[in-house]
């Protein structure tokens, strides 16, 4: 409300408070009290003073934030009428506070905030208790809201950043898995090769009898053994190494994407701060202005007329409404960052999730196909075990007699 309007209809006055002479006491849309100058059109939501001297001008006002449910606000309308409103899902940073002097020369109370480059924080010595989005897990959400000292120089990294780091880490982590298996599956293929090559192998081929034939079956599993690793290979390559590398095909584009836009939303976080220092800088010269020209008044050392004064006392109400403009701008850009970095991190946390139980899984198969690997080898040995089991010298040598024999008649000493 600005001086030279009329004032609203008069409230329910309360029958306890005696004003000064000239002020009257309404109550605002939302019920809350303020008080009128009839004389000078002036208000401000703080009872008048009978002291004598200039009564307050109305200055900005934060609003009190509602209260919270699992850390975000229920609602975001503002306690007071002023005309811009907005509605704030931040966390709650304590009670209501002045954002500037409302009057001249008047102290401000103790500080419930804190700016930390840029982002409002609630202050140390003042902090409420705070409940956690996700109070029973350790979430991202809840832990990288501040920014961290780079440890390769003296600037600082943001929370988010570091998320991203881990993810492009994870990413190269699982590329990294799948190349170690292209290698194990090139060892494969190798061992496969040489087995192959081993089992044509002709030396000791002239063996014979029941050992003979244990030789040969050695030498056949050992080809039966190379094509059980080359299927072993094959199937490293299609259920294994190939989902490894395929996962999160444009993740790192992704990413990039998410840095780009959690970065342009704390950069307009911190033009909008900067546009409320510049804001609180001139409500601080306009009411030293103010202050100068009434104390000049008072004493008698200015010719100021009445109207000086009230020219003053316009432009500090207008650089109190100023200010608050620029409050509640920067606050709805603090929103939508602190909205998209909760929306965001989530997403994050279920990606990281989701790449570790797709890596999970894919190691199961490796180990279920080794297993199974294992398994058919064991299955080309048999054979051998059979074989060796029924190895019989006697019998080979019976048969080989009855094959070769020449006679079995003994020659005698002869006689003279």
């Amino acid at each position: 409300m600005k001086p030279g309007m009329a004032p609203p209809p008069p409230g329910e006055e309360s029958q306890a408070v005696i004003l000064p002479p000239g002020w009257q006491s309404y109550l605002s849309p939302q019920g809350r009290r303020y008080y009128v100058n009839t004389s000078t059109n002036e208000t401000t939501w703080e009872r008048p003073s009978s002291s004598p001297g200039i009564p307050a001008s109305p200055g900005p006002q934060r609003s009190s934030l509602p209260p919270t449910v699992n850390g975000y606000h229920a609602s975001g309308t503002p306690a007071h009428p002023p005309e811009i409103a907005h509605m704030s899902v931040r966390k709650s940073t304590g009670d209501s506070q002045n954002l500037g002097s409302l009057s001249p020369g008047k102290k401000q109370s103790k500080e419930t905030t804190i700016t930390i480059n840029c982002v409002t924080f609630p202050h140390p010595d003042t902090m409420p208790e705070q409940q956690l989005l996700k109070p029973t897990e350790w979430s991202y959400c809840d832990y990288f809201w501040a920014d961290k000292k780079d440890p390769q120089g003296n600037g600082t990294v943001a929370g988010f950043e570091l998320l991203l780091q881990k993810q492009l880490k994870g990413k190269q982590m699982q590329k990294e898995m799948s190349e170690f298996i292209r290698e194990r599956i090139k060892i494969e293929e190798e061992y496969a090769k040489n087995l192959a090559k081993l089992s044509q192998n002709s030396l000791a081929a002239q063996e014979e009898g029941s050992l003979g034939e244990a030789w040969a079956q050695v030498k056949k599993s050992l080809s039966d053994e190379a094509e059980v690793h080359l299927k072993f290979s094959a199937k490293l390559h299609s259920e294994v190494e190939k989902p490894l590398m395929n996962f999160r095909e444009n993740f790192k584009k992704d990413m990039k994407k998410c840095d780009h836009h959690i970065a342009d939303l704390r950069k307009q976080l911190a033009s909008r701060y900067a546009s409320v220092e510049k804001a609180r800088k001139a409500l601080t010269e306009r009411q030293r202005d103010l202050e100068m020209k009434t104390q000049q008044l008072e004493i008698k050392l200015s010719n100021k007329t009445e109207e000086d004064i009230k020219k003053a006392r316009r432009k500090s109400t207008q650089a109190g409404d100023d200010l608050m403009r620029c409050v509640d701008l920067y606050n709805q850009a603090q929103s939508k960052w602190f909205e998209e970095m909760v929306t965001t991190t989530l997403e994050l946390e279920r990606l990281e999730v989701e790449r570790v139980e797709m890596i999970r899984q894919h190691l199961c198969q490796y180990t279920q196909l080794r297993h199974e690997t294992d398994m058919f080898n064991q299955s080309t040995v048999e054979p051998v075990d059979q074989l060796l089991r029924k190895v019989d010298p006697a019998k080979d040598r019976e048969l080989w007699v009855r094959e070769h024999k020449t006679g079995n008649i003994r020659p005698v000493d002869m006689e003279i």
